[in-house]
């Protein structure tokens, strides 16, 4: 994978749709997705169907990321609902990727 280089989504991947975002075609997104291959799973930050940057995390940072999550989804289930300011992701249907 070159820098600006878009590949298509692999088998075990996944878009998750930004909360603030009624239409995924025209907001924001996060794509999800591991990488075999390279040993690693990358998040991507999308906006407008372009991708606006990413992050490559080896195998023991995705184990924190799912801790950390899994820490706030706990909290988050013993309040009364997200905090003013939480961002909450929803899965949903993929923008259209360009040709690569």
């Amino acid at each position: 994978m070159g820098a600006g280089e878009v590949v298509p989504l692999p088998q075990r991947g996944a878009w998750l749709a930004d909360a603030r975002d009624d239409a995924v075609e025209r907001g924001r997104a996060l794509r999800v997705s591991w990488h075999a291959e390279q040993g690693c799973a990358v998040l991507s930050t999308w906006r407008d169907g372009r991708c606006t940057g990413t992050a490559r995390l080896r195998p023991d940072e995705v184990a924190r990321l799912v801790s950390a999550l899994a820490h706030g989804l706990a909290e988050g289930a013993s309040s009364a609902g997200p905090a003013t300011g939480t961002v909450v992701l929803a899965a949903a249907p993929a923008p259209e990727e360009p040709p690569v």
